[in-house]
């Protein structure tokens, strides 16, 4: 592929969906955001400023491997083929299944799941946005009568209240929570977050409402409740547009106030104010994400949210309507052409119309004509042996799912597991029968859908490495061996012609989803597109590039249940599956943190964005800490009824009494065991099939640790040679490696020293041995390339951002004479990286501190922290509050 001046494509990370220019320089790619893209016009979080330095090909798989040996791509799709056409043949359609991912392209989403649902006869097929968003398609379902998500982000910008439940938003869609704290900034809107943790977004409320996690049906029943009796109940819009407000309003019950807040933990004033603020505001948006979908009673948890907008017909209109914010750069997509188990493309169903529109449509010669197994239950039936063969496409179940132990089992004991992916180290690549490599961002072209309904190109800039395929050309190749007619594609755009036939097809405004004026889309003019949203009907002389556009669903009703009315939804209150008891007394919430995303594998290969958090850790409120005997920095096991992690313990007053929290990325490559998802137990929402991964019973304990230490080094420390060594956890530098180690006995430092200054040149070293512990450094030259320091008993004190520094570079006389310290000479040190973006350690911003600035604004224009993404800014303004000789200051409104 020819080099290209610059190209415009969609960041491949959160369902914002913001757009990139990606322009050449070197052998490296620069990295901007795209002004023109409506989604972000321009900004950028730190991980998607980052895309640009993790395109190299190291950790890539480059050819097909079977067994461990590498093949040809004809020997080993004759073997995926083979193996799936058997497996059909002696058990049945229901014996195969595919676990695709909202990685995926929209294109070859369609692909698969055609193959499945249309030619292999079977619909199990799902995607790991059944572990995100399930519960939000769900409660659409039943409210909307699809899966529509009404509003756009042009709304929170316009809203005078803005309600954000179960999403630290500056963290996990910085770019959007910018977006409505610049508005915010102008208009005076007012913030409300809802959420059991203090996080970098409840920082910027004007509301926090530290809800008792599984209460939040509770919570929105009462405001339901409140507002039906008010004056900002619509009775025009209830009788003309709904249906059901009195089944909905007898299962709230007749819990007062008072009750409801003992019952959500929050106080009686707090909960008034918030109602209050509801009922007073019209323009008000309900933003929501994974803290109300991750749940046994996540759909409940929808329905809940979507009444109070029902009953006050704030919906569809600008600045009003609740939200669902996806969490995949293409969950919408998949979404779309039915990636989920239960659902047919383009929004339809498992009903006989649509199953006999889909079949005609596609020439379909065994229809599937039931929903197939949605995610948890189809690796638990790849673990009873029901399920024969499996394709896993683009995602790493062995660390994401549930009980993720008992997956890993399930794949070991499968007879066939293929695997597609771009890198050759995942937990789930390595159990793999055959693996088979895929292309990645940058190498493959096609369309993503962002949460707000708008369909983007992701287009290739860069070659594809090795033998890597695309994916849509890797299933259609695997579906003619297996002698399916219908997938002898071109190229994507060929593809999406098809799906934007198929959405039009007997439509007639009958369903949502509809982007028929793209259906006769020359491949000019798919290369071309521009950003849009759906619906874009074709209905007259409208020109592909600029379909005519209806952005808000519902203002005026028109919704696609039988009636075309609205449903309110009985929403009673119930418990977690899961609550805590005397031996699992605390209560585990998982997520995301700022610089990371899923399980790593794109993330960890820039060392940018493993210098804020490098290290995979449990939040503790301090008392909660206190009375267990645990100190900050411990190392700690995490036990559930069904695995345990252990992690370094963070005592913060972020973490609510009874609570704990863990970041769900780290995988077997670069810690020894923070897999969390082992704790959480498999235990679903009945309706949706997501599982409850935000309220898992646990109980902590130290870990029986005698020594700890940490190192830098220019060679990465083999997993081998640290297996035996207890705890560990590993992070990339600029030069190298960062690793921290913990172990019982005494601290082995012949086996220390052996395994990480293996083959290093003994051109210099430096060496120290103490009471309280052991430290090493070794030079090539005047080049360190590596140092360690082992601490008896006690947590290792150095500076680990500055010795990261430091590794793979020159070292000058006097850093060398205070190297084994730990510690920087005065001013040499930049400190722990606050801001990723721009690369700005918090002694820079405390120096700019000292030296007068008073506002997070102020920091930005001395040191340029916070100037991107905007989300260090709620950690720097707690920097200025907390600065000895600053006063009481907030961030810069």
């Amino acid at each position: 592929m020819a080099r290209v001046a610059e190209i415009r494509t969609t960041c491949p990370y959160c369902g914002v969906g913001c757009g990139v220019r990606v322009k050449p320089v070197h052998e490296a790619q620069s990295v901007h955001g795209d002004e023109r893209h409506p989604a972000n016009f321009g900004r950028l979080c730190s991980k998607g400023a980052a895309l640009g330095e993790t395109l190299t090909l190291e950790e890539r798989l480059l050819h097909p491997m079977a067994d461990g040996a590498r093949v040809s791509w004809d020997a080993a799709l004759t073997r995926v083929a083979d193996g799936f056409r058997n497996a059909i043949d002696q058990h049945g359609p229901d014996a195969v299944a595919l676990y695709v991912s909202g990685q995926l392209l929209t294109e070859d989403y369609y692909v698969a799941n055609k193959l499945m649902k249309g030619f292999v006869g079977s619909a199990n097929i799902d995607t790991n946005s059944r572990l995100c968003m399930a519960s939000s398609v769900a409660g659409h379902k039943r409210a909307f009568g699809a899966d529509t998500v009404p509003g756009v982000y042009e709304d929170l910008e316009l809203a005078d209240l803005v309600v954000l439940v179960g999403s630290n938003f500056a963290w996990c869609h910085p770019v959007l929570h910018q977006r409505l704290m610049a508005a915010r900034r102008k208009s005076g809107a007012r913030l409300v977050v809802i959420d059991p943790r203090a996080t970098a977004t409840t920082a910027d409320a004007d509301l926090h409402l530290p809800i008792k996690p599984g209460t939040d049906v509770t919570l929105f029943n009462a405001l339901f409740d409140q507002l039906a009796q008010s004056s900002a109940r619509d009775e025009r819009y209830i009788e003309d547009h709904t249906e059901g407000l009195e089944a909905a309003l007898s299962a709230v019950g007749s819990a007062s106030l008072e009750d409801v807040a003992a019952s959500t933990g929050l106080s009686p004033s707090d909960l008034r104010t918030f109602i209050d603020w509801v009922r007073e505001t019209p323009k008000t948006v309900t933003v929501y994400s994974q803290g109300v979908n991750q749940s046994s009673a996540g759909t409940d948890k929808v329905n809940a949210i979507i009444n109070t907008h029902l009953v006050t017909g704030r919906i569809g209109r600008p600045g009003a309507g609740p939200f669902s914010i996806t969490g995949q750069p293409n969950a919408m997509g998949g979404r779309e052409v039915g990636g989920l188990a239960n659902q047919l493309a383009c929004h339809m169903d498992f009903d006989p119309t649509d199953v006999d529109r889909v079949r005609r449509f596609w020439n379909a010669p065994r229809m599937a004509e039931r929903p197939g197994k949605k995610a948890v239950d189809l690796f638990q039936a790849i673990g009873r042996g029901e399920i024969k063969a499996v394709w896993i496409m683009a995602t790493n179940p062995v660390v994401s799912m549930p009980d993720a132990d008992a997956v890993r089992e399930a794949l070991q004991a499968c007879p066939l597991v293929v695997v597609s992916d771009i890198v050759a180290t995942s937990d789930t690549v390595q159990l793999a029968d055959i693996a088979l490599p895929a292309t990645g961002w940058g190498e493959k072209t096609g369309t993503v859908t962002n949460s707000e309904r708008r369909i983007s190109r992701q287009r290739a800039f860069l070659p594809s490495p090795g033998e890597a395929r695309h994916d849509w050309a890797i299933v259609a190749d695997a579906a003619r061996r297996m002698g399916h007619a219908g997938f002898d594609y071109q190229g994507p755009a060929e593809i999406f012609r098809e799906y934007a036939a198929l959405s039009a097809f007997e439509n007639d405004g009958a369903r949502d989803f509809d982007i028929g004026a793209w259906a006769t889309c020359s491949d000019a003019d798919y290369d071309a597109m521009s950003p849009f949203q759906w619906p874009a009907r074709k209905s007259g002389p409208v020109a592909p590039s600029s379909p005519r556009q209806d952005t808000r669903f519902f203002a005026n009703g028109g919704f696609f249940t039988p009636s075309r009315k609205g449903r309110f939804v009985a929403t009673p209150a119930r418990a977690p599956a899961r609550e805590s008891d005397e031996e699992y007394d605390l209560v585990l919430n998982t997520g995301r943190i700022r610089d990371q995303w899923h399980t790593m594998t794109r993330t960890a290969k820039t060392a940018r964005l493993s210098a804020h958090i490098a290290e995979p850790f449990l939040e503790m409120n301090p008392m909660d800490a206190s009375a267990r005997g645990l100190a900050d920095a411990d190392i700690v096991t995490v036990r559930s009824r069904l695995g345990e992690a252990t992690l370094r313990l963070l005592v913060t007053d972020a973490a609510p009494m009874g609570r704990v929290f863990a970041p769900m990325h780290w995988a077997s490559r670069y810690a020894s065991c923070g897999r969390v998802d082992v704790l959480a137990e498999a235990v679903t929402d009945p309706i949706s099939g997501q599982p409850e991964l935000k309220h898992t019973p646990v109980c902590i304990r130290r870990s029986d640790v005698d020594w700890y230490a940490f190192g830098v080094f220019t060679e990465e420390p083999a997993k081998g040679e640290l297996s035996s060594l207890g705890y560990w956890a590993k992070a990339r530098t600029k030069n190298g490696w960062r690793t921290e180690f913990a172990g019982k006995g005494e601290a082995p430092l012949q086996q220390l020293t052996a395994a990480l200054f293996k083959g290093k040149t003994r051109s210099g070293v430096q060496e120290l041995r103490d009471r309280a512990g052991f430290r090493r450094a070794r030079y090539e030259g005047d080049v360190l390339n590596a140092f360690l320091t082992v601490n008896r008993r006690e947590p290792v004190a150095a500076d680990r951002s500055w010795l990261s520094s430091l590794v793979g570079v020159e070292i000058d006389a006097a850093t060398r004479a205070v190297l084994l310290a730990g510690r920087p000479p005065t001013g040499a040190a930049a400190g722990r990286i606050v801001c990723a973006c721009e690369g700005v350690g918090v002694d820079a911003i405390r120096n700019a501190i000292s030296c007068g600035a008073t506002s997070v604004d102020e920091i930005g224009r001395t040191t340029r922290a916070g100037t991107n993404c905007g989300s260090c800014r709620s950690e720097i303004a707690a920097l200025i509050e907390r600065a000895p000789t600053a006063p009481n200051l907030r961030a810069a409104e």
